[in-house]
């Protein structure tokens, strides 16, 4: 009976968070395109289906990943085990950031976009092997991010080097070259830290930060997000500037 209660506030919650975003559609498709909105009974099962899932989704990764996943974090990191925390740290930014519907639909849409401005051939394999390509390449340089963010947490690094040199060089990259792959970069970064992994990138970097002596968890446990956000950006836009 909890669990049922708990399912249907959070329903009501998504309805809320959704709510807007209809409002804006049919205002649009009323006021601006002056259009009755097509096939409008499948569009309103398909809400209906979003938000179940929506909902089904959000609360399922909170009963389950999300609970394995700051446990375990915490448990590793107490250990003191500097190489066990950092394959942990690169294994789940990897694992999490493959699971991200966001970053499945950056890669499928830049798939798309590639094959249009005939940077891919136009063939079921080509195109498979870019999505692959991009979205494990995204995965890994998030893993690297989480190893660099446990190395800087341990030895006491300021957040502020990386974001300011990493962010300085994702701006020279773009100012100074011509990559086709600058604009993937980008939204590639944002994909790949949402729904799933930040919850769990935030429970790793605040209980290393808790454990490490002299650490503070607001202070130092914080930054592991940006830092998985910076570094599929420079990956991307240096494998871009290679193929370019």
């Amino acid at each position: 009976m909890p669990h049922i209660v708990a399912l249907g506030r959070l329903m009501l919650v998504n309805a809320r968070d959704i709510l807007p975003v209809v409002a804006v559609i049919a205002f649009f498709q009323s006021a601006v395109v002056a259009a009755p909105l097509p096939q409008l009974a499948e569009v309103l099962v398909g809400l209906v289906f979003v938000l179940v899932g929506l909902t089904l989704f959000v609360r399922g990764l909170g009963m389950s990943l999300f609970v394995l996943g700051q446990d375990l974090a915490d448990a590793i990191a107490r250990r003191g085990n500097l190489a066990m925390l950092l394959l942990f740290a690169f294994a789940l930014g990897f694992g999490s950031t493959i699971a991200e519907p966001a970053l499945f639909s950056v890669v499928a849409k830049a798939t798309d976009a590639a094959a249009t401005a005939g940077i891919l051939a136009r063939d079921a394999a080509a195109t498979e092997r870019f999505a692959l390509l991009l979205q494990y390449s995204t995965a890994a340089a998030v893993g690297c991010s989480l190893v660099i963010g446990c190395l800087r947490i341990v030895m006491g690094w300021p957040l502020i080097w990386f974001v300011l040199g990493g962010y300085t060089l994702a701006a020279l990259i773009v100012l100074g070259g011509n990559s086709p792959l600058a604009g993937v970069a980008l939204d590639a970064g944002a994909a790949a830290t949402s729904a799933i992994n930040i919850p769990l990138i935030t429970a790793l970097g605040v209980g290393l930060a808790t454990v490490v002596r002299g650490r503070s968890p607001l202070t130092d446990g914080f930054g592991m997000v940006v830092l998985a956000s910076l570094m599929p950006v420079l990956l991307i836009l240096l494998a871009g500037l290679a193929i370019g």
